[in-house]
């Protein structure tokens, strides 16, 4: 398992969290009770299993929901 920080472009409503979370949410591989997506820090912050998901492809799904991610860090929990 792998613990994730996603650093994204400064989010402008609230509802954008729930967009970010409600997507993460239906992806495979990542523990659902890890997920936090914290507004004020623009950052998403979730627990996933790399044999079942990379972190590329969360940062695509991330992208295409149509918000900027400006870095990432990986570690192993």
């Amino acid at each position: 398992m792998k613990k994730a920080i996603i650093y994204l472009e400064p989010l402008v409503c609230p509802s954008c969290t729930q967009k970010i979370e409600s997507l993460i949410r239906k992806v495979n591989g990542v523990e659902k009770d890890s997920i936090k997506v914290l507004f004020n820090a623009s950052k998403v912050k979730f627990i996933f299993n790399e044999d079942v998901i990379s972190i590329q492809n969360i940062i695509n799904e991330i992208t295409k929901l149509g918000y900027q991610v400006l870095k990432y860090d990986v570690q192993v929990v």
